[in-house]
């Protein structure tokens, strides 16, 4: 697992298949939970960065996929993090409930083959709680965290928007190509109509950094990226040596 800072807030962690995000404040931690099999280098990442797994409060739950929710449970059992998801994704990130199947197009059938292929065999842990979101709370991160529903890639993706400092995770709603960087609505979805609606909506927050759950983050004018790849256009990711003027170090 790659441990990658991105803002001296913000620390990105890259598995073989997908990626989370820590960020810090003060005393306090909040996760984005990675793959089953990473509550473990998740809690070495955090102790290799001078921190304790216990100072990991919270993991927000972008959505209830196996490559984000599977190392929530291992993580939150012995770090005593509180687990939250959207209420309409919450009954399968508990295991409660199958989540609905993606409806692919035809060239992400092979991507999706690959895909689970490096993601580990056998059941993955489950968080014992979850708080449920509904879209429009702000959680007491980072000066206040907005929730966003965004409906799509599942019915109960949601989005985090930090605007105190210019951020925006995404989850899988956005994501950004391993190959060139361009960045583009994301794959796997359960209505990709919706999924390009959304990302419009994303881009009226005037994020200046946005992340992803796949694929390089954009570390500088973000909204104009989102809204380029709702457009189909093409839209790289700025060089990570761009910081937003509103980082509060």
């Amino acid at each position: 697992m790659d441990v990658i800072e991105l803002l001296p807030r913000l620390h990105l962690l890259r598995f073989p298949v997908g990626q989370a995000y820590l960020w810090h404040d003060g005393g306090e931690l909040t996760l984005d939970a990675g793959p089953a099999g990473s509550g473990a280098p998740i809690a070495e990442a955090v102790t290799a960065l001078g921190r304790h797994p216990r100072d990991v409060r919270r993991i927000v739950l972008t959505h209830f996929h196996e490559d984000h929710a599977g190392g929530a449970g291992e993580f939150a059992a012995p770090s005593g993090a509180e687990a939250l998801a959207h209420r309409l994704d919450a009954p399968a990130v508990r295991g409660d409930v199958p989540g609905p199947p993606p409806v692919f197009e035809d060239w992400e059938r092979p991507l999706h083959e690959q895909a689970l292929r490096l993601l580990p065999e056998g059941d993955h842990v489950r968080p014992g709680e979850v708080t449920e979101v509904s879209g429009g709370e702000v959680l007491d991160i980072g000066g206040g965290a907005h929730v966003v529903h965004v409906p799509g890639h599942t019915h109960g993706s949601i989005a985090l928007h930090l605007p105190e400092h210019g951020v925006l995770f995404t989850g899988d709603t956005v994501a950004a190509s391993p190959v060139d960087g361009t960045v583009m609505p994301g794959v796997f979805n359960l209505d990709r109509a919706q999924v390009l609606a959304t990302c419009l909506r994303l881009a009226e927050l005037e994020a200046y950094v946005a992340c992803f759950g796949h694929g390089g983050p954009v570390t500088g004018r973000a909204a104009r990226a989102l809204r380029n790849a709702a457009l189909g256009r093409r839209a790289q990711a700025v060089p990570a040596k761009s910081r937003p003027p509103r980082d509060a170090a």
